[in-house]
Parts: C-alpha cells; sequence; structure tokens
C-alpha cells in the first residue's frame, strides 16, 4: 500500500482507495488508523474483484441508488463496498479474519 497526498484531486473526499494506492487530503490522515483500516478495507475489495470490476460495479451501484432518489451520500452510504468498510473500520483485525468476497455479507 502506498499513500498519497492528493488534496486538489480530492475536493469532495477526505480520501480514496485506487488500488494500489491510497490517496489522502491530509498528510495527518495517514496516521488516522480508522480512517486507513477503511481504505485498506476498499484495497483488499479490489483485490478481491481483480480491480476494473470493482470500479464498475461500485459506479454501478452508485448510480442505481441515485435513480431510486437516494441522496448523494445516502447512495454512496448505500454500496455494498462502503456498507462493509464502515461496519468493519474499527475492528483493526478484521482484514485479518475476512472473508474472501467478505462486501456480500455486509
Amino acid at each position: 500500500m502506498i499513500c498519497i497526498t492528493a488534496p486538489k484531486l480530492l475536493r469532495h473526499f477526505s480520501g480514496c482507495a485506487l488500488w494500489p494506492f491510497i490517496l489522502i487530503k491530509q498528510k495527518d490522515l495517514k496516521r488516522n488508523k480508522v480512517f486507513m483500516n477503511h481504505e485498506r478495507i476498499h484495497l483488499r475489495q479490489q483485490l478481491e474483484l481483480l480491480v476494473l470490476p470493482f470500479y464498475i460495479w461500485y459506479m454501478l451501484e452508485y448510480t442505481y441508488y441515485r435513480t431510486k432518489g437516494y441522496s448523494k451520500q445516502k447512495a454512496y452510504r448505500s454500496i455494498v463496498f462502503e456498507r462493509e468498510a464502515y461496519q468493519n473500520e474499527c475492528d483493526f483485525s478484521y482484514l485479518k479474519n475476512r472473508k474472501f468476497w467478505g462486501f456480500l455479507k455486509s
């Protein structure tokens, strides 16, 4: 995992996992264990789906929820990958014990 500070790219987000990088808006986020665990969960999801299908699935799901009338925030939080990451971001042993395609259980 490589962490890159990219404030201009991340106007609307604190960070973003783009295999194999974690892009962050501010340097101090590297020390935020919960934030970094959340992004590492996304890296695992991306790896399991061989990267490109992850992004396609992510955008399709976001688009689906937006067309159902969800707000941007609610659509984002409804994506299966985000549900798994948010549910487990405080569990620092989660990635050690996580089952393959764990996002399907979220």
